[in-house]
């Protein structure tokens, strides 16, 4: 029995695993084996790997000698305050060199505004770094970047790029496995921490996490090879970066001094300026709190939206697994408020034929002009007898 199903597994079955397997012998050739035992034959004659001899094993990365040379950034959707409060995302970001948590903070999900914010606050308080390491999540990777249409990077990588800061994408987590393995820990540690301070919602968390970064870095952090703070002081002034960490595109300005962003009509208003920008492209600068402002050449144009009643004007992002819990919770705001507003009239709707006695209208058959002929001619007999 053995050597017959391992002979059939060879001649058909041989890129195959135990279990699909063992369903396609009891299903196609009769032979009724349990998977286990299959695997176990497969094993013994080297037919299959088993788990521990399929591990892919790593070659470990040197840390980087100096601080700040290095920053991972990620991050790690959880519940992260339990039953406490709805599930978010944690975006950490920890030096290469020495571990060092540098900056954490409690989003929805994974955004580009969400790491805009990150940045402005690493900035105030370590000043830039030499580089950032993430994954080729969309916010910092443009998937197709040889497109002949679209912008060649991020909206995240253009603020770095007038920053002056790299980004590098990671083949796969285990190459950025130090801030990984620290989304391990603090979903362990930092949970039971919040537990114990009774610690609820984002903003609160947000206002927490600077003592428990202070904390954790005193008994993890470890001193790099090199004394060296290769991070830079911030030159900008408040006004240019407020400018550098905003959804900034261009819009083409059409004949009636129009132009769509985010399915909506914008509409310039008349000025001398705005007059002289038909066929050209303005700059739109959106914020996450909403504001939204087009500029030509650094001067402010004046503009309407055709539907004043959403005056919030954001970016629309595709839905990934990094968004899932973010969309999701603004349709349940959305279908609840629909619930809250009047039903809709959508009119009668007939489910069966109801006959209503009027005759589709259509050209005359010769029976019915016959009967008008009758009918003009008897009324011209009677009006001609009345005379």
């Amino acid at each position: 029995m053995r050597d017959l199903t391992l002979a059939l597994v060879r001649e058909r079955y041989a890129d195959f695993g135990p279990t699909l397997a063992a369903e396609k012998l009891a299903e196609r050739d009769g032979v009724k084996v349990s998977r286990e035992t299959l695997r176990k034959w497969m094993v013994e004659d080297g037919l299959w790997l088993s788990r521990s001899q399929r591990r892919v094993f790593h070659r470990p990365r040197l840390r980087r000698e100096c601080y700040g040379e290095l920053i991972q950034i990620d991050g790690s959707d959880h519940r992260w305050f339990e039953d406490r409060d709805a599930p978010c995302t944690l975006i950490v970001a920890v030096d290469d060199a020495t571990g060092a948590i540098q900056e954490m903070r409690f989003v929805p999900s994974e955004s580009t505004f969400a790491y805009f914010e990150m940045l402005a606050g690493y900035l105030r308080s370590h000043g830039k770094p030499v580089s950032f390491y993430s994954d080729k999540h969309s916010v910092f990777r443009v998937a197709k970047a040889d497109a002949k249409s679209g912008h060649q990077t991020t909206q995240f990588g253009r603020a770095l790029l007038e920053l002056n800061i790299e980004i590098l994408c990671a083949n796969s987590s285990q190459a950025k496995g130090r801030v990984e393995r620290k989304n391990r820990t603090l979903q362990d540690r930092l949970v039971k921490e919040m537990r114990l301070d009774n610690v609820t919602g984002m903003k609160a968390g947000n206002a927490w996490l600077p003592g428990y970064i202070q904390r954790h870095n005193q008994q993890f952090a470890r001193t790099p090879a090199r004394p060296d703070n290769l991070h830079r002081a911030v030159t900008e002034s408040p006004d240019r970066l407020h400018d550098i960490l905003c959804w900034r595109d261009e819009r083409y300005v059409g004949q009636q001094l129009t132009f769509s962003y985010e399915r909506k009509r914008i509409m310039l208003e008349e000025t001398e300026v705005s007059r002289g920008l038909v066929g050209k492209y303005v700059d739109t600068y959106a914020w996450p709190d909403g504001r939204f402002e087009v500029r030509w050449k650094a001067l402010s144009l004046p503009y309407r939206a055709f539907d004043p009643d959403q005056q919030r004007i954001t970016h629309a992002a595709i839905t990934e697994n990094k968004h899932l819990s973010a969309a999701l919770a603004y349709a349940k705001k959305i279908q609840n408020t629909r619930l809250a507003a009047d039903a809709v009239k959508i009119g009668k709707q007939r489910t069966k034929y109801t006959p209503t006695g009027r005759k589709p209208p259509g050209p005359k058959g010769r029976i019915e002009k016959a009967a008008d002929r009758r009918r003009a001619e008897a009324a011209g007999r009677t009006q001609h007898a009345a005379e």
